[in-house]
């Protein structure tokens, strides 16, 4: 096998050199590292390159001196992509001699990154055109390395550079697997991340592309950054179509493949040439420049036009394929013969004329020498120009876009300005503009609109007008206050009730931009308490008058329980209680809702509106909705219940009727959960809300106000004259029903009189038969009987002058009857404010016919 190399390379060197020239030429032996043996493809290559480096050689050996009288002598190592075979293919080259100072190629990234570690050791220098991996820009593992080929990081350089022209910060990756690409996407990692740009999904290229685009996709990912190798690109693009990644929603960047490789296998994905064309129009391929754009002379004395006809013509003599590296490679026998040959000019010149000619230059100091001589290298090659910074080739990146079927160039950047530069004329988008990477978010701000909330105040406004007036009609007219049917103050909370449901609506489209956060947080509770406290007190009359007929009308076996005011008490306790408990331990705080609808432009652009706005909201908003709604729900339908069973109910007057209130209680319901159910459907609308929400309130209190009211002021209006009678008679009912309730008294107590004059007048008599029957026994005592039943009727004159024994005298016993049956009746209407009736004076008691009667049959029951 050793032979076989050597055997090779003899012939390799045979090829290389041309005929014998006239002066002899100084040799400059120089290893050439590449896989010729591998049977893993690398053949092609190697051939694909052969014809420039011949090219090459060719050219310098007809330079003139001091480049001319130097000879390049490649001896090729065949490195068959194995480190462990390329590490000792050197070390026995460079056992064997002669004195090497120089390594020349090297293609796997694995052979370059173990032998370019050990250069400095072996006092080597290595110039390639092919080392282009990230990895191999650590300066001081890889010092020795010179490369004419641009490094990765140079394009991964121009595709952040492209995403900060295009404000691009939100992009995705996808990687096909193997060594230099998994080091480019490293790097470029690392460089995304240094310019803030966000990698939404990072999908290495698997067997199955489709599901790795498909992964993509699911992310939102709009820029697309593909490290794909050019025989993947087809297969990509193909399940790009199928997947409708493409057209002005995505912008595919592909770093590192070149025209004439968007070109192949496009047949060999299975998919139509129309359809890969479709989904890879528009993409922006980014490559290094395979050769210069300019038509001047290199150092070669060619110009890039003519090499690359010479290179073309050599290529189909051997019928081998074109290689993308055959530019890179034949600037590096350059970039090596020129080195070379300033070092070699150096030495001759030091032995020649230095002071120290007679010291021989060491391994050490030649190195040295040839390493600076690198660094300092500078021409014009047919790639452009040649020369390093910082060990790395400077050159500039094409950007080339697909346009149809044709690759235009549309920009560059230069590695040695870190500039790029866009031709926008030829710069074609599917869309009005660059792609964006993400959707356009339009905020829209809702707010209630100034016409809108006009005419609903104004509407809120008239409604307190009239609910003012039917106040204040009420308060001051008695003629109203006889239409009541418990009296006014009822019905004063009624209007009460509906003053605060209107006054409600007055704060609930103040626009929000125009408060503070305090203010607004103010106005929320505001709306809060007098919505609800309004609500609560409105039903708590409705339901106290329509339970007061019910109680009347329709429960006959039960005691009649009729509610009095306090049920709008407890019922306002209970507001109270909850709204109370909700301020304190979660209040109402401004809070912003947003909403996305998707718009469909006739462009096709990702574009979604974004509507915001303010609300009255809390943590646990849902839970004390609830517990509101918890209690008023079943009340509501019990009011509905109890309105609907007096539906029927006859009432005397003609300005009030049970079909008023049951419809004022049903409105009242049905308008409630109309109003809770809206506010809920519309929430994500604010002025649609606060337009709905207010009309059904406003319409609830004007329909109330109308049913309740409405009937009373048209009858007060027409018939306001008949109201005078029915009033004189209700006070002359009062005063008669007052009246019988004394007469009913007096009754009593004239009962309980009977008796004790009827016990008196028994005792009188039985005194007055004692007396008697004393006068005829011997009349001794008969004075002093007389005097006690005279001192029992009245006061006497104890010197009165006659006989109390003669019928004739007025102390008589006949005439003291005669007396206390006239005179106990006189004196018990004389001293009626005694037993509980009525004082003499009072004698407008008695000014009715009725009165008389019912005195006159006092005083012949007496």
């Amino acid at each position: 096998m050793e032979r076989r190399g050597r055997v090779e390379a003899f012939m390799l060197l045979l090829l290389l050199l041309s005929p014998a020239q006239a002066q002899p030429r100084h040799p400059l032996p120089v290893l050439w590292m590449m896989p010729v043996s591998s049977g893993s493809g690398r053949e092609n290559l190697t051939a694909a390159v052969l014809p420039a480096v011949r090219l090459a050689l060719q050219d310098l050996q007809r330079q003139p001196a001091p480049l001319g009288n130097y000879e390049v002598q490649l001896q090729l190592l065949d490195s068959q992509c194995d480190a462990a075979k390329s590490l000792k293919a050197l070390f026995d080259a460079l056992w064997a001699g002669p004195k090497f100072l120089l390594l020349f190629g090297g293609v796997c990234p694995s052979v370059t990154t173990l032998i370019a570690r050990s250069l400095p050791a072996l006092n080597l220098v290595q110039v390639s055109f092919a080392a282009s991996s990230p990895s191999l820009s650590n300066r001081k593992w890889y010092g020795n390395l010179f490369s004419t080929v641009p490094s990765d990081r140079a394009l991964n350089h121009a595709t952040v550079k492209l995403l900060q022209r295009h404000r691009w910060s939100r992009v995705g990756v996808i990687t096909q697997e193997g060594p230099r690409l998994s080091e480019m996407k490293k790097d470029l990692m690392r460089q995304l991340l240094k310019a803030d740009v966000q990698v939404l999904s990072s999908e290495s290229l698997s067997a199955d592309v489709c599901s790795s685009l498909r992964r993509l996709k699911e992310t939102g990912v709009r820029i697309i950054i593909g490290q794909i190798e050019e025989g993947s690109l087809s297969e990509v693009f193909c399940c790009a179509y199928r997947l409708s990644m493409f057209g002005p929603r995505y912008q595919w960047l592909v770093v590192g493949g070149g025209v004439d490789g968007w070109r192949l296998g496009w047949q060999l994905s299975g998919c139509p040439v129309q359809d890969l064309l479709t989904a890879a129009d528009g993409s922006i391929r980014l490559q290094t420049r395979r050769l210069s754009n300019t038509n001047t002379a290199g150092i070669s004395g060619r110009t890039p036009q003519d090499y690359l006809d010479s290179y073309l013509g050599e290529l189909t003599q051997e019928e081998s394929e074109v290689s993308l590296l055959h530019a890179f490679a034949y600037d590096a026998v350059w970039v090596a013969a020129n080195a070379l040959s300033q070092v070699m000019e150096a030495q001759r010149n030091r032995e020649r004329y230095s002071v120290m000619r007679n010291v021989s230059i060491g391994p050490e100091e030649s190195h040295r020498m040839l390493l600076e001589a690198v660094k300092r290298t500078s021409f014009e090659g047919v790639t452009g120009p040649v020369f390093f910074r910082n060990g790395e080739r400077v050159a500039s990146i094409e950007l080339i876009q697909l346009q149809g079927s044709r690759g235009v160039s549309v920009g560059e950047f230069s590695t040695s300005t870190q500039q790029l530069r866009l031709m926008s004329h030829l710069l074609k988008f599917k869309g009005p503009g660059p792609t964006r990477d993400r959707t356009l978010v339009l905020e829209q701000w809702q707010h209630v609109g100034l016409l809108l909330y006009g005419v609903v105040s104004s509407a809120a406004a008239v409604t307190i007008v009239l609910t003012l007036t039917a106040l204040c009609f009420t308060v001051c007219s008695q003629k109203l206050r006889l239409l009541s049917w418990n009296g006014g103050s009822r019905d004063e909370l009624l209007l009460l009730g509906i003053l605060l449901s209107s006054s409600s609506v007055l704060v609930s489209g103040l626009d929000e931009a125009l408060l503070s956060d305090q203010t607004y947080e103010i106005l929320c509770s505001v709306r809060l308490w007098t919505l609800c406290v309004g609500h609560t007190v409105g039903f708590a009359v409705l339901f106290t008058k329509a339970w007061r007929i019910y109680s009347l009308c329709c429960i006959k076996h039960t005691p009649r329980l009729r509610p009095t005011g306090f049920l709008v008490f407890w019922l306002f306790l209970l507001d109270v209680f909850v709204l109370v408990t909700w301020q304190i331990l979660d209040p109402l705080r401004r809070v912003v809702l947003q909403q996305n609808i998707q718009m469909n432009s006739s462009l096709d652009q990702d574009v979604e509106l974004l509507l915001s706005s303010e609300c009255c909201s809390c943590t646990n908003m849902e839970l004390w909705l609830t517990a509101v709604y918890g209690y008023k729900g079943p009340l509501l339908g019990l009011g509905c219940f109890v309105a609907w069973s007096i539906r029927s109910v006859q009432v005397d007057h003609p300005a009030v009727s049970s079909k008023q209130l049951t419809l004022s209680m049903l409105s009242m319901t049905v308008f409630s959960v109309s109003g809770v159910s809206g506010a809920l459907l519309t929430s994500h609308n604010p002025p649609v809300q606060f337009c709905v929400v207010s009309s059904l309130v406003l319409c609830c209190s004007v329909f109330t106000l109308v049913c309740m009211f409405g009937p009373k002021f048209v009858y007060v209006c027409f018939h306001g004259n008949e109201l005078l009678q029915p009033l004189n008679l209700q006070a002359a009912e009062d005063e008669e029903e007052q009246l019988r309730r004394v007469n009913m008294q007096l009754k009593s107590h004239s009962k309980q009189l009977d008796l004790e004059i009827e016990t008196i007048t028994m005792q009188l008599y039985e005194e007055s038969e004692m007396a008697d029957s004393d006068l005829r026994r011997g009349g001794n005592n008969a004075g002093e009987a007389r005097s006690v039943v005279s001192a029992l009727i009245c006061s006497e004159d104890t010197n009165m002058d006659g006989n109390p024994l003669s019928p004739d005298h007025i102390n008589s016993p006949e005439q003291v009857r005669r007396r206390l049956s006239i005179q106990l009746p006189i004196l018990h209407h004389s001293y009626l404010p005694v037993i509980g009736g009525v004082s003499a004076s009072s004698s407008s008691l008695f000014g009715s016919r009725e009165a008389f009667v019912h005195h006159d049959l006092l005083i012949a029951a007496s």
